[in-house]
C-alpha cells in the first residue's frame, strides 16, 4: 500500500502537462489500431504464380 501512495506522490509533483501527455500516450498505446500480422505477405500470390510457371 505504501508503494502506491508513493508512485500517486510522485505523479503529483510532476507537472500538469507532463501528466496529461503521459495519460495520453498511455491510453493510445492501450487502444492502437495497428496490428502488423494483418500485413504479413505468406508468399507469392497466384499472380506472381501465373508469370513464373518454373519457379512456382
Amino acid at each position: 500500500m505504501s508503494r502506491v501512495i508513493a508512485i500517486a506522490g510522485s505523479a503529483l509533483r510532476f507537472p500538469a502537462a507532463r501528466l496529461r501527455a503521459f495519460v495520453i500516450e498511455l491510453l493510445e498505446t492501450m487502444t492502437s489500431d495497428y496490428h502488423p500480422e494483418r500485413h504479413y505477405m505468406r508468399g507469392p500470390g497466384p499472380a506472381w504464380k501465373a508469370k513464373h510457371p518454373e519457379q512456382a
